[in-house]
């Protein structure tokens, strides 16, 4: 029932808005859907087959068009998921074989806020309502190539909080402000310590429980023409977390209060023309890592190259729960634009050690993501 209800709000919302989408609107409406088909070929907890998909429905407002509010932007996002596993029950593997992979079938809010543009030429920003935090921090372009769910954000950040950080597939209430200069950008935001109701993980919830605490990140930026992007970032939660080892004399785990990270990274042009992007040959580092008493992922290195379409990267977590352990990622991918709507993507996976169980067998999976957007 969920399922049906999901598609069917959702496709009448695009019915509705694409009606009125005209060029030069101050309104930007877009629908795009994405469907995976996943084998776990060998190794991991087992061998299978899953289909994943992913309903993104977007609507930006330019209020100062529309409505005379100057500086403002509104932005809408509606999301849909199929809720099947493909990591948790065939690959057993940490950092997350697909990055639209969420384990419960939802139709929920995904983002709804204001960004309101001010100062000298509007360089400074707030922004402020349910908040993508990987929309704007530790994002690497050259890392949305890849499929693996490591390359959009450090597994490290990921994994961090009681239910995760402010991203896919759970938003928080966030505040971010932002200023931008020539070639440099200065990030701040303050969200909640717990997205959503981690008892009701289906709901778009924004609570503010006692013990919740806040997130607080910052991240400095650079981008020229040859580092299309360089980035230092670091993020604290303000919660008492349990530590991940340590117990008292009762045998329950010893609080500890916060928990901190901080990572790096950078996003190369190698090769080819500024003014060509589809032909240029890119390299990207990320380095991350968190207090190794309270987060299960104490450090995390991603890295890869893309060209044309087609990447190859690198991801190693170093975990601390539920063991001590290293789990490797290797990825090799090619996005094929077929027509203006369609979109295929073939993609290997190899995984070592998956999900640091002692004697697992290396896993292989193969996929096939195709995208159709409007």
């Amino acid at each position: 029932m969920i399922h049906s209800r999901g598609r069917l709000a959702l496709a009448l919302l695009a019915t509705t808005l694409a009606g009125s989408a005209l060029a030069e609107s101050p309104y930007d409406f877009g629908v795009t859907y994405t469907g995976e088909w996943w084998r776990n070929q060998d190794g991991g907890l087992d061998t299978g087959t899953r289909y994943l998909d992913n309903l993104d429905v977007t609507l930006s407002i330019d209020a100062e068009r529309a409505f005379g509010l100057s500086g403002v932007e509104f932005f809408l996002y509606g999301l849909y998921n199929n809720g099947q596993t493909f990591g948790g029950e065939l690959t057993g593997d940490m950092h997350g074989v697909s990055n639209i992979e969420t384990g419960v079938q939802a139709a929920r809010l995904y983002e709804a806020w204001a960004d309101w543009r001010f100062g000298v030429d509007r360089r400074q920003s707030l922004r402020f309502g349910l908040y993508d935090l990987n929309s704007e921090f530790d994002s690497i372009e050259s890392g949305s190539l890849f499929i693996n769910s490591a390359h959009g954000i450090g597994s490290e950040l990921a994994d961090s909080g009681q239910n995760g950080p402010s991203i896919f597939p759970v938003t928080s209430l966030a505040l971010r402000w932002r200023a931008d200069f020539e070639r440099w950008s200065v990030l701040a935001a303050a969200l909640d310590g717990v997205p959503g109701d981690p008892a009701h993980p289906k709901r778009t919830a924004i609570r503010f429980d006692k013990g919740d605490g806040a997130l607080l990140i910052a991240e400095v930026q650079r981008r020229g023409e040859r580092i299309r992007k360089a980035a230092i970032g670091v993020w604290h939660y303000t919660a008492e977390f349990p530590d991940v080892e340590a117990v008292d004399v009762n045998g329950d785990p010893v609080m500890r209060s916060g928990n901190s990270g901080v990572y790096g990274l950078i996003d190369v042009r190698l090769l080819g023309d500024v003014a060509t992007p589809d032909r240029q040959l890119t390299g990207f580092l990320r380095i991350g890592v968190a207090d190794d008493d309270v987060s299960p992922i104490e450090r995390y290195i991603g890295a890869g190259f893309t060209w044309r379409g087609v990447g190859l990267a690198y991801a190693h977590v170093h975990a601390i729960a539920p063991v001590r352990g290293n789990e490797d990622n290797l990825e090799l991918t090619w996005r094929i634009p077929v027509t203006g709507w369609l979109t295929l993507q073939p993609d290997i996976q190899y995984i070592i050690n998956p999900g640091l169980e002692p004697g697992s067998d290396h896993a292989l999976a193969f996929g096939l993501r195709f995208e159709l957007a409007y």
